[in-house]
């Protein structure tokens, strides 16, 4: 079960006390390729079961349209790593397990029984929509709301520039999901 919750923690992605990220060598509408190393805290409140809460570190890489996120406990010890092509998703548990699939929320919702907004991620990091979604900006013109697909994401800035990068990110579905995440550095040349 808790292999399961961290998987699914895994899968969302993706709060705690850190340094703030260094203001972005480009601005953050001209970013195409990051990585970044922060900290998640998960939350599940399914109808009838436990509240699960879970939480660690991250450390994702995002490049020509491809993923490798890996996932660790507090303490450091890696749990999973989530690599995804536009080809193929794998998944591959701490115990040495790989599991893959041609779609990444395939993927994912096969291991955890959730379905996840996987290949949004990338983009809702960085405020942006394929155009579906609406957004909200702040005073600076920054996105502080995003809403698609029964999903919001919440931005918050530890800087006053235009530019500048989320520091905290919290995604929430239907009270049912909350993951927050604390970016500790970013880089926009992984």
């Amino acid at each position: 079960m808790k292999l399961r919750f961290a998987l699914l923690l895994a899968a969302s992605l993706l709060s705690a006390c850190a340094t703030t990220p260094p203001a972005p060598l480009v601005s953050r509408g001209q970013i195409r390729d990051f990585s970044l190393e922060g900290r998640f805290a998960l939350r599940v409140t399914l109808p009838g079961q436990a509240v699960q809460n879970s939480g660690g570190r991250l450390t994702w890489t995002h490049q020509n349209r491809s993923d490798r996120v890996l996932l660790s406990s507090p303490l450091g010890y890696g749990l999973a790593e989530i690599e995804t092509t536009p080809e193929i998703s794998s998944l591959r548990t701490a115990d040495g397990k790989t599991r893959e699939s041609s779609d990444p929320a395939t993927l994912i919702e096969e291991v955890t029984g959730q379905r996840l907004p996987v290949s949004q991620l990338p983009a809702w990091l960085l405020g942006r929509s394929d155009g579906k979604a609406r957004i909200e900006s702040d005073p600076q013109g920054r996105p502080a709301r995003l809403t698609e697909d029964g999903w919001q994401v919440d931005y918050s800035f530890e800087s006053d520039s235009p530019d500048a990068l989320p520091a905290r990110l919290t995604l929430s579905r239907d009270g049912e999901i909350e993951l927050r995440l604390r970016i500790e550095e970013w880089k926009d040349k992984p």
